[in-house]
């Protein structure tokens, strides 16, 4: 007799015939400026603004609404990186005011625009495995009306 083999199945609680969309390849997707979609075309066309669409997929990319979320992304991990170097600095070698200046206002400006194009891409690329923003296919307006309850139940 033979023990029989089970086979690993996806188990899915909804039926839906979109295709998956991994949040976490279409981050990394993003955060190397390419389509989070096929991850060929590129994502940007100047230093912030998406391509209208990619040239490999075909996906449009200029839907979406990244907004604030990227600068705020970008100041957290800069505010880290700089107060961390800076407190290391201070223990090891003390220096004036000017010298901290001379040495942590570049590399926050630096870091920051070095940073901004891959935050913004990984969010967008967010966007699009969530179907947010104009990659859902449906109107994004807000939600914030309340269903009518029944209260005679």
């Amino acid at each position: 007799m033979q023990a029989a083999r089970s086979t690993p199945e996806t188990v899915r609680f909804e039926q839906t015939r979109e295709a998956e969309r991994p949040a976490g390849r279409s981050i990394k997707r993003g955060l190397l400026n390419t389509c989070p979609a096929c991850g060929s075309g590129k994502l940007f066309g100047r230093f912030l603004k998406a391509v209208h669409a990619c040239e490999a997929c075909g996906e449009q990319l200029d839907e979406h609404r990244a907004d604030d979320f990227p600068p705020y992304i970008v100041v957290t991990i800069m505010g880290h990186i700089v107060l961390g170097g800076f407190m290391m600095t201070e223990m090891i070698l003390p220096l004036s005011n000017w010298g901290h200046l001379a040495i942590w206002v570049p590399i926050t400006i630096l870091g920051s625009l070095g940073l901004m194009q891959p935050v913004k891409g990984g969010v967008v690329g967010l966007q699009w495995a969530l179907r947010m923003h104009g990659f859902g296919g449906h109107e994004d307006k807000p939600e914030d009306v309340l269903p009518v309850t029944d209260r005679t139940a």
